[in-house]
């Protein structure tokens, strides 16, 4: 037996191989800014199209037959060329087989070449990467990847530049002979940082970030790029500097900051860390790195988002560019704040309440309450107890918010923290139903303190996986007056090679899946269901 996730809306037949082949095949044209057109390419199943950044040469990927009856799309067989602005090729740069069976666990990968795209600091150079442990990650190896670069016209062989400890996980290309390299393990979500000279084949790279990247208060930000002579992104570089945004949470708040990055030293320095008590700031960009310019966004909980260029190194008022008015004026005075509580483990949870416009929270009449959450899975509770919730966000309603309700006289807990821990040895999902139902009696529980709600009216909601959780909820506790689960999956046993963020299949641990799956248990449940 052979393991595969779960996919919806596969090819079933040979009709549905013709209509798919009918549907998706493409013919590419070459058109003029005047409108004229010329054929470039005639009809194929085109995956995807990327010109060189000096415009000379076009990689096209096309999908293959035999289609498969078993896995999606991005699985079916590929041929990757380069050809010249001729539609002429140069060379065929990669062929991927068909893929029905993966390795288990989330570090699985393809064999042999992956993540293909030009270098957008070279005229005419892909890179990609190659798994050196077969794609396994049960394989115990020193390094797990190896990344190429690979220069047209392609006649010589690529080159390695680096190796990863971990799987690779992205790279932002500098100049020749800078680029920040990453590789991240999903087991121990850790993500490391490392500087590298793309032109020294076999140098170590230099450790410059290792860190849980579930840790948010520790994230160090993005490096800025900006637009090179080929119009790509790449590093803003400064003399011997770089640059982070970052978006700076934590545990009193956010404060988004810039920091200057040394190439020799690795070291940072604090340049600017916004103090905004009562607003809330993100940065965008620095349009001008000399002058120290930024791109900035200010908003509060009523006032509608507005671009502004900050001087960061004057420390002059910034100067506002849009004038957006707000167009939600029914929900401007409601009342928002974020509240922060603990799980009875003492793990820290957080929400956003929102009540009605003029409610009076001294007289605190009793407000139904409408919860609306996500569960997500950590392996340490500090993380899991991060907030990453602003008070000051500006309040976007969206088709199916429940934020709408509080117009309507409910008290509404909106992004509920729904964390489920497994720490150590132990999975997420060993302890799924105790920790969601803790985490559901906590909401109410921190809203009640307040003293605004009615429990015997509180209703939980959420899409997706956020439909399952609300699914458990009403057949594992009495907490809910009833359920609104939108789009969700109850039968795990129908996904038995894996879901969400679990790696083992249902015959590893069948009394995971048959537990955590609200249809078996449905029978239980008093509530009633939206």
């Amino acid at each position: 037996m052979s393991q595969n996730r779960t996919y919806q809306d596969l090819l079933k037949n040979k009709t549905d191989e013709q209509n798919f082949e009918t549907l998706v095949s493409a013919e590419l044209y070459n058109v003029s800014i005047t409108g004229d057109k010329k054929l470039y390419k005639t009809a194929d199943i085109y995956d995807n199209q990327s010109i060189s950044p000096d415009g000379n040469y076009v990689m096209l990927t096309t999908i293959k037959k035999p289609f498969s009856y078993i896995v999606p799309l991005s699985r079916f067989p590929q041929a990757a060329a380069v050809y010249d602005l001729q539609g002429k090729e140069v060379k065929i740069v990669n062929e991927k087989p068909l893929v029905e069976i993966m390795p288990k666990g989330f570090g699985a990968v393809v064999t042999g070449k992956r993540n293909m795209a030009w270098r957008a600091d070279q005229p005419a150079s892909l890179y990609f990467v190659e798994a050196l442990d077969k794609g396994d990650p049960a394989n115990k190896v020193d390094y797990r990847d190896e990344l190429f670069t690979w220069e047209a016209p392609f006649t010589a062989a690529p080159v390695s530049i680096a190796k990863t400890k971990q799987r690779y996980g992205g790279i932002v290309w500098g100049n020749a002979s800078t680029a920040i390299l990453f590789d991240s393990w999903y087991d121990t979500r850790n993500q490391k940082t490392y500087l590298i000279n793309p032109s020294a084949s076999g140098q170590q790279p230099q450790l410059v970030f290792d860190r849980n990247y579930q840790d948010i208060y520790s994230d160090p930000g993005t490096f800025e790029t900006k637009e090179n002579e080929y119009g790509r992104n790449v590093l803003a570089i400064e003399g011997d500097n770089l640059f982070l945004i970052g978006k700076g949470f934590t545990k009193e708040g956010q404060f988004p900051f810039i920091d200057e990055f040394n190439l020799k030293n690795l070291k940072t320095k604090r340049l600017y860390q916004s103090a905004a008590k009562d607003k809330m700031e993100t940065i965008y960009s620095i349009e001008d790195l000399k002058n120290g310019v930024a791109l900035v966004q200010v908003q509060s909980s009523n006032e509608y988002p507005n671009y502004y260029f900050r001087n960061y190194k004057k420390k002059i008022a910034p100067i506002q560019i849009t004038f957006n008015k707000n167009p939600f004026e029914a929900i401007a005075h409601v009342h928002k704040e974020v509240i922060h509580y603990k799980r009875a483990d003492g793990v820290d949870l957080s929400g956003t309440l929102y009540l009605p416009a003029g409610y009076d929270k001294t007289k605190k009449e009793k407000l139904p309450l409408l919860i609306w959450a996500y569960p997500q899975e950590f392996k340490d509770k500090n993380s899991a107890g991060q907030s990453d919730k602003n008070p000051n966000e500006f309040t976007f309603p969206y088709y199916g918010s429940f934020v709408y309700w509080v117009t309507k006289g409910y008290a509404v807990l909106d992004d509920a923290s729904f964390p489920i821990i497994g720490e150590g040895a132990k999975e997420p999902n060993d302890n799924f139903i105790e920790q969601l139902v803790a985490n559901g009696r906590a909401a109410i529980d921190a809203v009640d303190k307040l003293g605004y709600i009615d429990r015997s009216k509180v209703a939980v909601g959420g899409h997706s996986y956020g439909a399952f959780m609300t699914a458990n909820l009403l057949t594992h506790s009495n907490d809910y007056a009833c359920g609104i689960a939108r789009s969700g999956a109850y039968n795990r046993t129908l996904t038995p090679f894996g879901f969400q963020s679990e790696q083992r299949n249902y015959w590893d641990v069948p009394e995971i899946y048959n537990t955590m799956s609200p249809f078996m248990n449905a029978q239980k449940s008093k509530s009633r269901f939206c």
